[in-house]
């Protein structure tokens, strides 16, 4: 975006509360939480409908019934039907897919004003049959007897009446999330002590924001159906007292024996949704918005599924300094999100490390770090929550939001993903 094509703006983003699955929103579609995420963004923005070109949305864990959640949350957001939308899928940075999917489309002169974010509902999951049943349940809907109907059913076997859910697990690899962060943790040095301290933090600092407001701020009260008597006003994962003592003594979950990653140092499975409005800057003037920033430049990356899952990122973040100009000594403030802490420790500890520039990057130095003051500054997933398809939007608002504060110039947003996929976002703030 750094001299390539319009400038894309930001000009503003809200999102739902972020709840545990099976707590408050249990009830409660991905579709229906979008719809409230973009009807607070479009009313907070005062925005007029009839110009939104596009809507673009991310989510991980389809609704087979809603597979285009875009198009639904279009519809069910008071958006006109004529415009178009479609639905991005990039794992963990899928609201951040949709983003840079909207900048595009703005960058190149395609759409002026565009939607964006995501929606995950991980209590709303579809539950798959066997094939064995699937294909007996095909007979049978196709048998013209009672008797074919039975005859269909003839051949199955207790087990083929299992329910499969989906899995959190890499299908190249088998290998699930926790387990490559217990891998990452053991292969970097990262100990147990060290995670437990990064989770306390996250949850401090996110209590603290949600005392002062900063992050209630981006929060759209939702009411929750049928009776619409219970508004849920902010996120219920943070713990505001906990402590290293207690998180010490939770077991781990991947590695019982030999393990440190626990459900006290991950972030928890969520329900939740984001959105973000983007402009290009002639747009933005002329309607009379204020942007809260600009995309400076942003990078995806991959790396084998069998190496370090959640490395991403680190391949990521050089490509994206390149394009935008700049090195780690002009980030104001950094957000890494927290699927786990050893993952967010060792994201640190290969960004800040010659060695893995030199054998992994071809680089000859590091990128570095900011303080780690300037790092997660109101606390991270492990504490707010991760609805996999939302976390990207709650990070750029969050990230833009406090550059405004401070009157910092530049933030960096880092997202690791599964299928060991990465993503870096530069963003630039914009006066007030």
């Amino acid at each position: 975006m750094n001299n390539n094509g319009r400038r894309v703006a930001i000009i503003d983003g809200c999102r739902t509360p972020f709840a545990k699955s099976n707590t408050d929103f249990r009830d409660v579609t991905a579709v229906e939480l979008g719809k409230a995420a973009v009807r607070e963004l479009i009313a907070r923005t005062e925005l007029d409908v009839e110009q939104v070109d596009h809507v673009v949305y991310g989510t991980v864990v389809q609704s087979v019934q809603e597979p285009n959640i875009a198009r639904e949350v279009t519809l069910g957001s008071g958006i006109p039907p004529r415009v178009p939308s479609f639905t991005v899928g990039r794992a963990c940075a899928s609201s951040n897919q949709a983003i840079t999917s909207a900048a595009e489309q703005i960058a190149l002169g395609m759409a002026d004003i565009v939607i964006a974010g995501g929606a995950e509902s991980l209590t709303d999951i579809p539950i798959l049959a066997s094939p064995e049943l699937r294909n007996a349940l095909v007979r049978a809907s196709k048998a013209r007897s009672l008797g074919e109907r039975i005859s269909a059913f003839r051949s199955l076997r207790p087990r083929n009446f299992a329910p499969i859910t989906p899995a959190i697990a890499e299908p190249t690899t088998g290998e699930t999330m926790g387990e490559s962060a217990e891998k990452m943790a053991k292969q970097n040095g990262i100990s147990r002590e060290a995670q437990d301290r990064w989770a306390l933090r996250s949850h401090q600092l996110a209590a603290a924001a949600t005392a002062d407001g900063r992050l209630t701020a981006e929060i759209a009260p939702f009411y929750v159906p049928p009776r619409y008597d219970q508004v849920v006003t902010s996120d219920n994962g943070i713990r505001k007292d906990t402590s290293l003592e207690k998180l010490s003594t939770l077991k781990p979950v991947f590695d019982r024996r030999y393990g440190s990653v626990t459900a006290g140092n991950a972030s928890p499975l969520t329900d939740g949704a984001s959105a973000v409005l983007l402009m290009s800057e002639d747009k933005a003037r002329e309607l009379g918005y204020k942007p809260l920033g600009y995309i400076r430049s942003y990078a995806y990356a991959a790396l084998d599924p069998g190496d370090q899952l959640l490395q991403g990122p680190v391949y990521a973040a050089p490509t994206a300094f390149d394009r935008a100009g700049l090195t780690m000594k002009d980030i104001g403030l950094l957000e890494v999100h927290e699927a786990f802490a050893a993952q967010v420790l060792s994201n640190l500890q290969w960004f800040d490390s010659d060695k893995i520039a030199k054998e992994r990057l071809g680089r000859d130095k590091a990128l570095g770090l900011p303080p780690e003051d300037r790092i997660n500054v109101m606390g991270g997933s492990i504490a707010i929550g991760h609805p996999f398809g939302a976390t990207g939007g709650r990070l750029t608002v969050t990230l833009l939001n406090e550059l405004r504060r401070r009157g910092e110039q530049f933030g960096m947003i880092s997202v690791c993903a599964a299928g060991a996929m990465g993503f870096v976002m530069i963003v630039e703030s914009a006066p007030a």
